[in-house]
């Protein structure tokens, strides 16, 4: 089959030929496409969508496959199932019901390469505790880790981890030690444990700028010292709704498009219609606008988008171009996570999204 379109970063008319989900040709367009060709997003963290969560301790096969499903139809070629604070027994049932799905359906494996922990691993605290229970935040237990990876299969890529939790530090080395991507977040750390947990093995940080106090002192505080700290990448969530432009703006500039990745950190209620819905033992709302908000506050509950969303609010936030964009969403992750990178190739997996996209608009994925 021969596809036409054009390419994200260049404006070239391409002709790119698939055969066998592989790319066998690319070539110049005899056409004129409007459309547009890009490597397929990677998304580190997507908790669920459309009412399923991969927390959830009724967890199916066919909810892995809705979200996976739903997923691509926004252009998310491959991703992390993120699971967050909750019981060991529902952090063993969540990754054993992912893995059997994933072992069982080899397209399945390539679109879910491993899983993130968020947690429980955190901050206790109101504020850098975000949405995750009190109740089951707790410090770093190498054992019970180790529950949960055998029962992913060993499929844990990441670790969000609270650097000032008590036994963080040698928790974070031995993942570091055995491969595991770790990333600082949901946080309330001094700027001295933040530096101790980059020397320990630490290279990025989860969601910068969520996950944290409302208040925080204006010069010494865990932002800041992220930002400043060369040895840490960022995730960051530009869904227009979790951090105003100048915040984009400053963690773009200051991490570069080199070392920042943009995620969706798509809940269990994106993707539902607009309403009020119970969730972690709280009423919370989907507004017209897509935000998931604590029913009746301003406060934010989670993330109501997937990474298509995000594109052109990072574009018109941070001032980067298209290609900037959809790199920090497809290959930054990728090289992240010590992934190979997609590119548009002769010989590279036909691991491709087509989309609609004019300047200061939002993306419209086609295909």
């Amino acid at each position: 089959m021969i596809h036409h379109a054009k390419h994200y970063a260049t404006g070239r008319p391409l002709a790119v030929t698939v055969e066998a989900n592989r790319i066998v040709g690319v070539a110049d367009s005899d056409q004129k496409p409007t459309r547009w060709v890009a490597p397929a997003f990677f998304d580190p963290q997507i908790n669920g969508c459309l009412g399923i969560s991969f927390n959830s301790p009724s967890l199916t096969a066919e909810d892995v496959r809705t979200v996976a499903d739903t997923c691509q139809a926004h252009g998310i070629g491959s991703f992390l199932p993120t699971l967050i604070t909750t019981s060991s027994e529902a952090f063993q049932h969540g990754f054993a019901t992912v893995a059997k799905v994933i072992e069982s359906d080899r397209d399945l494996a390539k679109r879910i390469p491993g899983f993130h922990l968020e947690g429980p691993f955190l901050s206790g605290e109101d504020g850098p505790r975000g949405a995750h229970p009190r109740e089951y935040a707790r410090d770093p237990n190498w054992a019970e880790f180790q529950q949960w990876e055998d029962a992913a299969g060993g499929r844990i890529r990441m670790v969000t981890v609270a650097p000032e939790r008590h036994g963080a530090l040698p928790f974070i080395e031995k993942l570091a030690a055995s491969g595991v991507v770790v990333a600082i977040g949901h946080t309330a750390a001094t700027g001295q444990q933040i530096r101790d947990a980059v020397s320990a093995g630490a290279k990025t940080s989860t969601h910068l700028g969520n996950g944290s106090h409302a208040v925080l002192p204006r010069h010494e505080n865990y932002i800041w010292e992220q930002l400043a700290n060369d040895g840490l990448w960022a995730s960051i969530i530009t869904d227009g709704h979790h951090l105003p432009a100048a915040v984009v703006k400053c963690i773009v500039r200051v991490k570069g498009v080199g070392r920042t990745l943009i995620t969706s950190d798509a809940g269990s209620l994106a993707g539902m219609p607009p309403g009020k819905y119970t969730a972690w033992g709280t009423e919370l709302e989907v507004l017209p606008s897509g935000k998931i908000v604590v029913a009746g506050t301003p406060f934010l509950a989670g993330s109501g988008h997937f990474t298509d969303a995000c594109i052109g609010t990072v574009i018109r936030f941070a001032g980067v171009s298209l290609a900037e964009a959809i790199d920090m969403a497809t290959a930054r992750p990728r090289e992240l996570l010590g992934l190979p990178v997609h590119t548009i190739e002769p010989g590279q997996p036909a691991d491709l999204m087509f989309f609609d996209w004019e300047p200061a608009g939002d993306l419209k994925i086609l295909e």
